[in-house]
């Protein structure tokens, strides 16, 4: 007696992909830069989860600090904008010292 049957039901077949990471340019000036990422005013919500590329470009006109992160929370409404966290994943230690230095002077 033989068992062997196709799977129909769909359950094994792979994830798809999530399409391409949501990519961002901000002016660092309208940017909150926390301990582990960025928070900023987005026009539109972005899904919890998002895998997003960021450059943040300062005043000065330097090079644009780059650098990946994950959305993990997005609050607010279409009519005052959205709250956007974003923990950063993955930054070069050139851009970590970058974005404190953008952040240090944003003290000055």
């Amino acid at each position: 007696m033989s068992t062997s049957k196709l799977d129909t039901s769909d359950v094994l077949r792979p994830f798809p992909a999530a399409s391409s990471p949501t990519r961002l340019l901000l002016p660092a000036e309208q940017v909150a830069i926390r301990k582990n990422g960025i928070e900023f005013l987005s026009p539109n919500p972005i899904p919890l989860w998002t895998e997003v590329t960021v450059d943040l470009r300062s005043a000065q006109g330097e090079r644009p600090v780059r650098g990946c992160g994950v959305v993990v929370d997005c609050m607010g409404d279409r009519r005052t904008g959205y709250i956007v966290s974003l923990m950063m994943t993955s930054l070069t230690r050139q851009s970590q010292e970058r974005l404190c230095q953008l952040a240090a002077d944003r003290l000055v």
